[in-house]
């Protein structure tokens, strides 16, 4: 037996035999006795050489061993004694049964290297050819080791691992029978929860622990990378405009032109006495792009927010991200560049917004380049549309001015939201009133219509006096804010008479237009509705006079139709200083500007072109005035020296009125600080009703009126019309004396004043007028 087996076995004598003196004494003697032990020989250790006949007994170690041991264990004395070898016997044969398959894997183990050495032996004395044979035996070998080696590594760890569990489940015995015996049930439930894996102990258990730990953190970063990529595309989706838009009641616009900023300066305005509103922008640009020209616009928001976001107005997907269907108003914007496309896009824009599924709750609101595409889109949009036309908007703005100067700054005050303009309400208490009364019922606003829900909600511009209000009828006015007047107790006014003769002449005119513009022919029908008969229209623009003809023919324009204007043309290039000296700038009533239809796509050019014109006429008409009534008018003006050449185009202009048509708003601005022209008109006057209507789609049908041939329109008139000279009336008296014509005075403006003043306060208060002073004033076209 081996040394190791001795060790390890349950039975041997030295692991349990211990004799007390008196159990050796008690035996015999002699070497032949069956139960004398060989280790209590009496044969001394140095004479045991020399007895060569003497022979350890056959008889084992083992055997008398037990059988002394059986003798011992029988005496009672000795109970203690069996109790621990018992218990000490129980102990190593569950440790044998334990390790007896750890002996058997090295067994194992040793065998395969033996087999290796023996390998390598026999390599060394056999030929070439059997090396290459046990090379490949050798990689057997080591592939056996290799896997005998981690069964043996995978088997270690899984009886260490069971060890360990049985030693838990021996602690946690203990600590409820522990439990049993204490009335501590606190303390016993927080024993059953100490302990977790990073007090493991031993390499397998903290190399399972270790693997738990990082597949942790691996499944953390793994989430954590996960939970960072959708924010940083959810990030990414919120700065480019791809999240759909929340709000609802808000007023949308579709597209990106100049004339945006105006239009939501416009709508900010009118959002003020909200506390604010909700503006959203779709446009085929970058989200960050247009909300960086946006902040360039340097204008107050007032509360109102306004949001930004990328898409197509022809994609439905892309509409429904801005909530179209909860929109309150949709405006569309005509594109910058050429009219045809423009308009042949907003057409199919109007498709998408009808083929909404939803619905629409608000109406759209269509701007447009070319009058002759106003009827498709309003059969595809239907009653859900409104249209303004810009280029007509403008021409007929320009026409007006240019026949009655101040005119221009009236109709921007009327426009836009900064001062007063049109509102439209129910007043109940009015009911069963006549107009006349209506007229000065309201202290803070002037009545102008009334819209008659028995006409299925017309409304009638300067009604007559004796018009009485019904059930349901509503009253135009022109206020400050919608909520900013209301009616009052009828006030006592002196009706006067007129002071003078009330007919005006129409007297004959002759006016320049420089430019040639798409919708030429609808400018010359609407002067030669508005011009009194005899009148000259003077055309100077680089088109062939055969090739206009033309043009004006396809236009649906007749030429032997024209009653009260006769056409002159003139060939030439409006910013050549030569062409234009061979016109007679100096004769004319008004000039006109126009923006040329050949730099239409570019506002930059156009704007640079009027410039140019408007500068070289000035400057023509200023050395061609005599001498003497050049200095009268410097020193009425006083503002610019003598030599000043801004002083000298400034004293023409009370000769002849110039309007240029400025389609870039900064542009504007800087002609209107110089003060070289009358007055400008551009695209932001059309922002301006753009924004009106899409607050108030009622409002449309006033502005179609007004600006049409026929019907009712802005009028300045003369004081000396109305009163006499120092006579002291208040502003309700002089709107009673006008109502004897029809008329409807919603403004004046002083002799020495620069702005007209609209809707102004005090109604009631008398004061002391000059002859000289002009009213304005609602009248029928005649």
């Amino acid at each position: 037996m081996s040394l190791d087996s001795a060790e390890a076995s349950p039975s041997s004598s030295r692991d349990w035999f211990f004799p007390s003196p008196s159990f050796i004494h008690s035996t015999s003697n002699s070497p032949q006795s069956p139960n004398y032990p060989r280790k209590f020989s009496t044969i001394p250790r140095h004479s045991r050489s020399s007895h060569t006949d003497w022979k350890p007994p056959k008889t084992s170690t083992f055997r008398s061993v037990s059988s002394y041991g059986s003798a011992a264990y029988g005496d009672p004395k000795y109970g203690r004694v069996r109790r621990r070898i018992e218990l000490r016997r129980r102990e190593k044969m569950a440790k044998q049964e334990k390790e007896d398959p750890v002996l058997e894997q090295k067994r194992d183990v040793s065998k395969a290297v033996s087999g290796v050495k023996t390998a390598i032996g026999e390599m060394g004395i056999r030929d070439f050819g059997q090396r290459v044979k046990i090379r490949w035996q050798m990689a057997s070998y080591i592939a056996i080791l290799i896997t005998a080696f981690g069964s043996f590594v995978h088997k270690n760890f899984s009886l260490h691992n069971q060890v360990i569990d049985l030693q838990d489940q021996i602690s946690t015995m203990n600590i409820r029978l522990q439990a049993c015996n204490t009335s501590d049930t606190f303390d016993t439930i927080s024993i059953l929860q100490e302990g977790n894996h990073a007090n493991s102990e031993g390499m397998g258990p903290r190399l399972v622990s270790v693997s738990i730990s990082f597949g942790g953190m691996l499944i953390f970063a793994m989430m954590l990378g996960l939970v960072s990529d959708a924010i940083s595309e959810k990030l990414d989706s919120l700065r480019k405009g791809r999240s759909e838009v929340v709000e609802q009641n808000h007023t949308l616009i579709l597209g990106w032109s100049d004339k945006l900023g105006s239009l939501l300066n416009q709508l900010v305005i009118a959002n003020e006495s909200l506390g604010g509103g909700i503006v959203v922008v779709m446009a085929e640009r970058d989200k960050e792009e247009m909300e960086l020209d946006i902040a360039k616009m340097e204008f107050d928001f007032r509360g109102t927010s306004v949001i930004c976001r990328s898409g197509s107005p022809l994609i439905l997907a892309d509409l429904k991200k801005v909530s179209v269907s909860k929109a309150r108003a949709i405006v569309v914007l005509a594109d910058d560049g050429n009219a045809d496309q423009s308009d042949a896009r907003a057409l199919r824009t109007v498709l998408s917004l009808t083929g909404v599924k939803e619905g629409l709750r608000g109406h759209i609101v269509v701007e447009l380049s070319d009058l002759d595409n106003e009827v498709l889109v309003k059969l595809v949009g239907g009653e859900l549309v409104e249209t303004v036309v810009a280029h007509d908007v403008i021409g007929r703005l320009m026409i007006q001015c240019a026949r009655q100067p101040g005119l221009a700054q009236i109709w921007e005050d009327i426009l836009g939201f900064e001062n007063c303009e049109f509102y439209i309400k129910r007043w109940p208490q009015l009911d069963g009133m006549q107009f006349e009364d209506v007229l000065i019922s309201f202290p803070d606003a002037i009545p102008c219509g009334v819209k008659v829900a028995s006409r299925g909600g017309k409304i009638i511009l300067n009604p007559e006096d004796s018009y009485v209000l019904q059930e349901g009828d509503e009253v135009l006015v022109i206020a400050e804010d919608d909520d900013t007047y209301a009616p009052g107790a009828l006030p006592m006014v002196w009706r006067g008479s007129l002071a003078g003769d009330f007919i005006v002449p129409k007297l004959t005119e002759k006016i320049l237009l420089c430019g040639w513009r798409r919708d030429m022919e609808d400018m010359i029908m609407v002067l030669d509705a508005f011009l009194a008969p005899g009148s000259e229209l003077w055309m100077f623009n680089e088109v062939v006079e055969s090739e206009r003809e033309r043009k004006l023919i396809d236009g649906g324009l007749d030429l032997s139709r024209l009653v009260n204007i006769t056409l002159v043309h003139r060939e030439g290039n409006a910013v050549i200083r030569r062409h234009l000296e061979s016109l007679p700038l100096e004769s004319f009533d008004s000039i006109l500007i126009l923006a040329d239809e050949s730099v239409e796509d570019s506002a930059i050019q156009a704007d640079s072109r009027s410039l140019a014109t408007l500068l070289l006429i000035r400057d023509i008409q200023a050395k061609r005035l005599p001498y003497r009534e050049a200095m009268v008018t410097r020193g009425q003006r006083g503002s610019f020296s003598r030599g000043s050449w801004i002083g000298e185009m400034q004293q023409a202009s009370d000769r002849s009125v110039i309007i240029s048509e400025i389609l870039d708003p900064r542009t504007k601005n800087l002609l209107s600080m110089s003060k070289i022209s009358d007055y400008v008109l551009s695209n932001e006057l059309v922002s301006m009703a753009l924004a009106m209507v899409a607050e108030d789609r009622q409002i449309n049908d006033v502005l179609e009126e007004l600006f049409a041939e026929e019907g009712n329109e802005l009028h300045i008139r003369l004081a000396e019309l109305y009163l006499h000279e120092g006579e002291e009336m208040s502003f309700y008296e002089i709107i009673l004396r006008a109502r004897q014509k029809r008329e409807i005075v919603i403004g004046y403006r002083l002799e020495n004043a620069e702005r007209a003043v609209i809707n102004p306060p005090n109604k009631n208060e008398r004061r002391r007028w000059s002859v000289k002073d002009v009213f304005v004033v609602i009248t029928e076209k005649v």
